[in-house]
């Protein structure tokens, strides 16, 4: 199964999966922040903490961190998915170039950090390919995420919210900066 075709059925599963919109959540361009851009700052978070996975599988092999070919697709069909959706395909994009960004900064930093620290460098060598269908996974939910928060992110109150789910998540300085990295395009136009 492709990337596109997998982002759909799993796109399609979340959107069962978590039922009506919340009440919480009211449409229009005047709605205010609730549960669903908490999630889809959740979401940013649990990629982002797959990238010291993604990291470990890749330390000390010829795997670089970037992998323009896998970035390519995994942006392409976002947009595409997104474009079904009636989400407007740049700003899908845009938002996950800011995902592969993160995962990159967390990935550079931990390079860093074995490359100086001997004992901190992993122990094992996680599978890539068994990381891969998880971060699909939470791409198909994010586009999901995207379609729920539409309302809320072009709304005045979105950066405020933003930045408060943001500081409640756990993490330390690199995963934060990956954290403010991944939602630096959550807000604005839908």
């Amino acid at each position: 199964m492709g990337l596109l075709s997998g982002l759909a059925m799993l796109l399609a599963t979340a959107a069962c999966a978590a039922g009506p919109p919340s009440p919480a959540t009211p449409a229009g361009p005047a709605a205010t922040p609730g549960p669903a851009l908490t999630d889809l700052t959740r979401l940013a978070a649990r990629r982002i903490a797959l990238s010291d996975t993604v990291a470990a599988a890749k330390f000390g092999t010829p795997s670089p961190i970037e992998d323009p070919a896998r970035e390519r697709r995994v942006v392409d069909d976002a947009a595409a998915v997104a474009s079904r959706e009636g989400l407007d395909p740049a700003r899908a994009q845009t938002f996950f170039r800011d995902q592969i960004e993160a995962s990159k900064v967390v990935q550079r930093g931990l390079f860093r950090l074995w490359a100086d620290r001997v004992d901190l460098r992993p122990r094992a060598r996680p599978d890539l390919g068994a990381v891969r269908p998880e971060l699909d996974r939470i791409g198909a939910q994010m586009v999901a995420g995207l379609r729920a928060t539409s309302p809320v992110r072009a709304g005045a109150g979105c950066p405020a919210a933003l930045s408060a789910d943001a500081a409640a998540v756990p993490g330390d300085a690199l995963h934060r900066e990956a954290l403010d990295v991944a939602l630096r395009s959550v807000c604005g136009t839908s």
